[in-house]
C-alpha cells in the first residue's frame, strides 16, 4: 500500500468506444434523424471510474482488453488525455473493441444504450500481479470475470481494499463477492432469489459484506455499515446527460474514501455530488473541465 502521496488506484473491467449522441428524442421504427451533438470517447464502467478517479487527483491503472484493432485507438487517446495508464488483457487482439451506441435525450438526460458488453472480449486470465505494488485500492466491474476474481484474490492478500461496482448479477458474481469489502450496487443487481433490497443485504451479509450501497437514480442513496445504515440525498441538478453518473460515483468513491480516513458514508456523500454535477454536462467528460 501506498502510505502517503498520491493514491493509487487499479481499475479492472470493460473498456467500450463510445459513440453518443444529443438527440430531442430518439428515433422511431425505419426512422432517421439528425443529432445535436457527438462525442466518440472510451467508456464502460471500470473504465469511466478510473477516468474520474484520475481527474480527482489520483493516479489511475485501468486492466481491461482493448486489443490492436485500429478503433482502439479512439479509446486509448482517451484515457491517456486523463492521465489513466492501460494495461491490456489481449493486447495481441484483432478484432474490434466493444462499441456502444449511445443516445441522450436533450429535454430529460435519460440515455438509451446497445452495446456488446465484454460477451466477445472475455480475457482468459491475468497474472501481472505486480500492478499491485503501492496500489491503494482495487475497483471490478465484473465484465472481466476471471480477471477481477484473480485480482481480488492477490489485493486481499496484500491488504488493498477491494470495490464492486455491482451493475447487474453476472456469472461468477458469487465466487467474486467473498473478495470484496465495498459493493455499490444498483437496484437492478439481483443474486438469486433475491427481489427486494432486504433480500440483497442479507445474501451480501453472508458473503461477508460489510459495507454495502445501494443507487437508485435521483432518489436518495441507501448505505449499509456493519450493523448501521442510512440514506443519503441526491444533490439537485439540472439534468443534461445520466451517461456514465454511476460510473463516476464509483470511481469518486475510491477517490475520497481513500482520502476521507476509510470514512464509508461520506466518501459516498462526497461521490454523488461529483456524480450529481456530472449530470449537468453532455458526455462523460465535460465535467472534469468544470470542476
Amino acid at each position: 500500500m501506498n502510505p502517503g502521496g498520491q493514491k493509487k488506484g487499479l481499475f479492472c473491467g470493460l473498456t467500450t468506444v463510445d459513440i453518443i449522441y444529443l438527440v430531442d428524442n430518439p428515433p422511431a421504427i425505419d426512422e432517421k434523424i439528425v443529432a445535436l451533438d457527438q462525442l466518440i470517447v472510451a467508456g464502460g464502467p471500470a473504465t469511466n471510474a478510473a477516468v474520474a478517479f484520475s481527474a480527482l487527483g489520483g493516479k489511475s491503472t485501468l486492466v481491461s482488453v482493448v486489443g490492436k484493432h485500429p478503433s482502439g485507438a479512439v479509446a486509448l487517446n482517451d484515457l491517456k488525455r486523463y492521465h489513466v495508464i492501460h494495461v491490456d488483457l489481449d493486447r495481441d487482439r484483432s478484432g474490434a473493441p466493444a462499441f456502444s451506441s449511445v443516445m441522450v435525450r436533450r429535454s430529460t438526460g435519460e440515455r438509451s444504450v446497445v452495446s456488446i458488453n465484454a460477451v466477445k472480449v472475455q480475457a482468459n486470465a491475468f497474472h501481472d500481479m505486480e500492478l499491485l505494488t503501492d496500489t491503494d485500492i482495487v475497483l471490478v466491474d465484473g465484465h472481466q470475470m476471471k480477471a477481477a476474481i484473480q485480482l481480488c484474490s492477490h489485493a486481499r492478500q496484500k491488504g488493498i481494499p477491494c470495490v464492486m461496482d455491482a451493475g447487474s448479477w453476472k456469472e461468477g458474481s458469487d465466487e467474486l463477492l467473498p473478495l470484496i469489502d465495498y459493493v455499490i450496487c444498483s437496484e437492478r443487481f439481483k443474486p438469486p432469489q433475491c427481489v427486494t433490497p432486504k433480500d440483497v443485504t442479507e445474501y451480501a451479509r453472508q458473503r461477508g459484506i460489510r459495507y454495502l450501497a445501494i443507487t437508485r437514480g435521483e432518489n436518495p442513496l441507501r448505505y449499509f455499515d456493519n450493523d448501521r445504515q442510512g440514506y443519503i440525498e441526491i444533490g439537485r441538478t439540472k439534468v443534461i446527460d445520466t451517461l456514465g453518473a454511476g460510473d463516476i460515483l464509483h470511481g469518486a468513491f475510491c477517490y475520497y474514501l481513500l482520502t476521507s480516513g476509510g470514512d464509508f458514508a461520506n466518501a459516498l456523500a462526497e461521490a454523488s455530488k461529483i456524480a450529481s454535477f456530472s449530470c449537468g454536462c453532455f458526455g462523460t467528460r465535460e465535467w472534469i473541465g468544470m470542476m
